[in-house]
C-alpha cells in the first residue's frame, strides 16, 4: 500500500515547527503590545489579503468540503445545522460563497470605515463607546465563547486525524497531542501576535493551494488527464450541480436560501469577528484595508471552487480504482492521500492539512488574547507601563492556550458523534447577539441602559432557541444558518425595550448611525 510511514509524518511535523520559529523570531523582535494586537499598522494589504484564505479555510474545511460534495445528512449538518437533506450536496456549497460577495462588500464599505474612523484595536470598543463598559464585555464575551468553541473544534477534528495516522503508532494519548500542537502555536505567537500570523498565513495558505493542486493533478496524471482536462471530467461529472431551487425553503440546498445565509455568514462571522477583523485592522490605511478585503473575496471564491472539484475527483478517482469510503466524509481525502497516493503527494497534503489547521488555530489564539486585554483588562488605554502590559498580556495568551486544550480534551472524552454538531450550532447562537448589538448601534440613535444588555442579549438567546425548537418540532422547518438573523433580531428588539430617544450628538464620535 502506498503511503508515509508515522515518523516520516513526525519528522515533517518538527520541520514545519522550526519553519515557524524562525519567521516568529524574524517578525517578533523589538515586538511590543501595539505591534501583537495591530502589528504597528504596518502590514502589507496583499499579504494580509491572501494570508486570510488560510485562516477562513481551517483545517476542517480542508478535508470537510471535499468529502461533503458526495455527502448526504451528516456533512449537510456540519454545514448548516440541518438534518434534512433531500438530495446530495455536490456543488451547492458555491450558492453560499456567491453571497460571500455581499457580505464582503458590506464589510468593505460599512464596517472597515467605522472600525478606521474610530481607531479601534477590539472592534468590540464600538459597544462600548457607542452604548457603555457592560454592553462592550458583552459583545466580546460572546465572541470569546464562540471562539473557544469554534478553536476548539478545529484543534479536536484536526487532531484526532493526526492521532490515527500517527500519535498512535508512538503510544501518545490524545491530550499529549493536544497539548502539543496548542503549545506549539503558543511558542510562536506569544511574541509577536498579529505580526507572525500575517505572515505565517501566507506561508500557511500557499502550501495548502500547493495541496490541492498537486493533488488534483496527481488524480487526473492518474488517469492519462491534463489539469484542464480533469477539471472538464469534473464539470461534466454527477457532483458538478451548483443551483437548486426546486424543493423550496424546507430544503437546506435552496439557492436563496444558501445564497442570503452566506451574506450573513460573511457579515456576522467576518466582519464582526475579532479574530478576522484583527488581520484587517493592522493595514496601513483604509484604503489598503478595503483593498485588502476585496481581493481576498474573489481569491476565496476561486479556491473554494478549487476545493470541490479535488472533492468531486476523490469520489471519481474513488470509484475508478475501487476503494471503499470511509463512513465518516471528512476521513476521505486524509484516507487516500496518506494511505493510497504516492508519498511526494502524502507529504504534500500533509504539510497543507497542518498549515490549514495552524493558520486558523494561531490567529483564534491571538484574536482571544487580544479581546479580553482591550475589552475586559483595558490594555493600551494609559493605565499601565507597558512592560507591566506586556507580562500581563503574556499570561492572558497562556491562560485562553489552557482553556482551549482543556476543551479539546472534553468534547474528545464526550462526544458521541452528534457533540461536534451541537457545539457548532451553540457558537452559531453567540454571534446573533454581537450582530443585534452592531445593527441597533448603527441603525438606530437610541441610548439603552447598558447595565440591562447582559440579561437582555441573554433572554435572547434563550427565546431564539425556544422558537428553533418549536419550529423544527412542529413545523419541520429547520433555520439552519438564519437562526443567526432570528437571534439579532431578538437582541434588537430587546435593546430597543431598554432603550430611549437620543440625540445625533450624544452618538459615538465620528458616528452618526446609518438612519
Amino acid at each position: 500500500m502506498k503511503g508515509i510511514t508515522p515518523q516520516t509524518i513526525l519528522l515533517i511535523i518538527i520541520g514545519y515547527f522550526i519553519l515557524l520559529m524562525v519567521i516568529s523570531w524574524l517578525t517578533s523582535r523589538k515586538a511590543t503590545n501595539n505591534t501583537f494586537f495591530v502589528a504597528d499598522n504596518k502590514s502589507p494589504w496583499y499579504l494580509v489579503a491572501f494570508g486570510m484564505i488560510g485562516a477562513s479555510l481551517s483545517g476542517v474545511t480542508f478535508i470537510s468540503i471535499p468529502g461533503g460534495v458526495g455527502a448526504t445528512e451528516e456533512v449537510m449538518k456540519q454545514l448548516t445545522g440541518e438534518a434534512t437533506l433531500r438530495a446530495n450536496v455536490y456543488f451547492s456549497y458555491m450558492q453560499m460563497v456567491m453571497g460571500y460577495l455581499v457580505g464582503y462588500a458590506v464589510i468593505a464599505l460599512i464596517l472597515l470605515p467605522l472600525y478606521y474612523r474610530l481607531k479601534l484595536t477590539s472592534i468590540y470598543e464600538y459597544l462600548g463607546n457607542r452604548f457603555g463598559y457592560k454592553t462592550q464585555k458583552a459583545g466580546s464575551g460572546y465572541f470569546l465563547i464562540s471562539r473557544i468553541l469554534g478553536a476548539s473544534l478545529r484543534i479536536f477534528l484536526v487532531t484526532i486525524v493526526l492521532q490515527k495516522f500517527m500519535m498512535d503508532s508512538f503510544g501518545i494519548p490524545f491530550a499529549i497531542t493536544v497539548i502539543i500542537m496548542v503549545a506549539s502555536i503558543w511558542a510562536y505567537t506569544n511574541k509577536g501576535g498579529i505580526k507572525t500570523i500575517i505572515y505565517t498565513d501566507t506561508l500557511q495558505t500557499l502550501f495548502m493551494l500547493v495541496a490541492v493542486v498537486a493533488t488534483i493533478a496527481y488524480i487526473g496524471s492518474s488517469m492519462g488527464q491534463s489539469f484542464f482536462e480533469i477539471l472538464g471530467t469534473v464539470r461534466d461529472s454527477e457532483y458538478s450541480k451548483v443551483f437548486f431551487f426546486d424543493n423550496g425553503w424546507s430544503d437546506p440546498n435552496f439557492f436563496p436560501k444558501q445564497f442570503l445565509s452566506g451574506a450573513l455568514i460573511a457579515i456576522v462571522m467576518t466582519g464582526l469577528d475579532q479574530d478576522m477583523m484583527q488581520k484587517n485592522l493592522t493595514c496601513r490605511s483604509l484604503k489598503e484595508a478595503q483593498w485588502n478585503m476585496g481581493s481576498f473575496v474573489f481569491v476565496l471564491v476561486f479556491v473554494n471552487a478549487l476545493f470541490l472539484a479535488l472533492g468531486a475527483l476523490l469520489y471519481i478517482y474513488s470509484a475508478n480504482i475501487g476503494i471503499q469510503l470511509p463512513a465518516k466524509t471528512d476521513q476521505l481525502y486524509p484516507l487516500l492521500a496518506l494511505r493510497h497516493f504516492p508519498q511526494y503527494i502524502s507529504i504534500i497534503f500533509l504539510v497543507g492539512f497542518i498549515a490549514a489547521a495552524f493558520s486558523s488555530a494561531d490567529s483564534a489564539l491571538t484574536s482571544l488574547t487580544t479581546s479580553f486585554s482591550k475589552d475586559f483588562l483595558g490594555l493600551g488605554v494609559g493605565k499601565g507601563d507597558e512592560k507591566t502590559e506586556k507580562k500581563l498580556r503574556f499570561f492572558v495568551h497562556i491562560a485562553f492556550s489552557i482553556i482551549v486544550i482543556l476543551v479539546v480534551i472534553l468534547v474528545n472524552i464526550f462526544n458521541n458523534g452528534s457533540i461536534v454538531n451541537d457545539l457548532f450550532k451553540v457558537a452559531g447562537y453567540t454571534y446573533g447577539p454581537i450582530l443585534g448589538m452592531f445593527a441597533f448601534g448603527m441603525l438606530t440613535t437610541r441610548k439603552i441602559k447598558d447595565n440591562l444588555s447582559i440579561p437582555v442579549t441573554l433572554a435572547a438567546v434563550v427565546v431564539t432557541y425556544l422558537i428553533d425548537t418549536i419550529s423544527a418540532n412542529s413545523f419541520g422547518f429547520a433555520f439552519g444558518f438564519f437562526i443567526l438573523a432570528v437571534n439579532g433580531l431578538m437582541t434588537f428588539l430587546g435593546l430597543w425595550l431598554i432603550s430611549e430617544p437620543g440625540k445625533e450628538e450624544e452618538i459615538v464620535p465620528g458616528h452618526s448611525g446609518l438612519n
